[in-house]
């Protein structure tokens, strides 16, 4: 189900995950700075937060060669979110840890499982990470039951002043390579 189209592009049975590009910024603020969407969040993202997330993830492909991807969907090549791989403050550890957003109205489709499980196996194929994290605030129901449907499971529970309570999900190499028999 996943192919590589080289090293930049990830591609799914539905979706294309490419690295971002600023002509992205109009698509990717209508979702970051959107209440609902950003809900788990301290607060939506204004104009100058979005171009530094964009200018973030471009400082990740340069500097780890994975940050987020745009998620784009095949069929229309409509930017619909992100995901991807990044390094991150998990509970004091900088841990590889897979993210995402996707526009509120894709939501409940399955874009966010389809692009996270291809992240996944991009990570263990492609790094040497033994074990890949999803961390969220404990409010966030949608991104826990991700990482479960993409066989992580609830590593930690831990209090977390951006959170108040976060929660850390992990899948390890093998039990990756269990899933894939």
């Amino acid at each position: 189900m996943l192919t590589h189209v080289g090293t930049k592009k990830i591609e799914t049975k539905r979706l294309l995950l490419r690295e971002y590009t600023f002509d992205d910024f109009n698509a990717l603020y209508e979702i970051m700075s959107d209440p609902e969407t950003m809900q788990h969040y301290p607060a939506p993202f204004d104009e100058d937060r979005t171009k530094r997330w964009i200018t973030w993830n471009l400082d990740n492909y340069e500097k780890y060669g994975f940050g987020l991807w745009a998620v784009v969907l095949k069929e229309t090549n409509e930017f619909i979110g992100d995901c991807g791989i990044t390094i991150q403050n998990i509970d004091g550890e900088m841990l590889p840890e897979i993210g995402y957003h996707i526009h509120k109205k894709y939501w409940r489709r399955g874009f966010a499982k389809e692009a996270a499980r291809a992240v996944r196996d991009w990570a263990f194929q492609n790094t040497q990470y033994d074990t890949i994290y999803s961390y969220m605030k404990y409010t966030n129901v949608g991104s826990y039951s991700t990482a479960i449907a993409n066989g992580m499971r609830k590593v930690k529970e831990y209090d977390d002043p951006k959170n108040t309570i976060s929660y850390a999900y992990a899948i390890t190499r093998s039990e990756w390579k269990d899933i894939k028999k």
